[in-house]
């Protein structure tokens, strides 16, 4: 198996590590700990980094601050979204729920759904796709 790397940035120096190999490792306490001490936390409402990444599984670790908003977010595979601390309103057609830390959500394909940060919140988000069936 390739291991994928993903490299240093100038937002990231310390940024290389592995992103994909016969198995990767997240601290998710290291990366939460890292988002929120980086400027882009300071500048923006919200900060995110790739933990794993293949061709079917995409992992994202995702710090909101109060009232950050992913709006009429559409993904092509299956899609978890784990509060991992804070809380946040997830509104789907359906109707909407809020969410606290703990608790997962899962969607099929093709959902448009909203995320909103109700309190400074850590989203842990896995997108698993397989191309051919979609």
């Amino acid at each position: 198996m390739e291991i994928k790397r993903n490299d240093a940035t100038a937002n990231r120096p310390d940024g290389d590590r592995v992103i994909d190999g016969t198995f990767v490792f997240a601290d998710i306490p290291s990366f939460v700990k890292q988002l929120t001490e980086e400027k882009a936390w300071e500048k923006n409402d919200r900060n995110g980094i790739t933990v794993f990444k293949s061709s079917n599984i995409t992992m994202v670790i995702t710090a909101l601050q109060a009232e950050a908003a992913i709006r009429d977010n559409i993904v092509n595979g299956f899609l978890t979204i784990q509060i991992v601390e804070g809380s946040a309103r997830i509104s789907t057609a359906d109707g909407d729920i809020d969410a606290v830390k703990n608790q997962v959500f899962v969607f099929h394909p093709k959902v448009t759904h909203s995320i909103v940060a109700l309190a400074d919140s850590i989203l842990l988000l896995t997108n698993y796709s397989k191309e051919e069936n979609y």
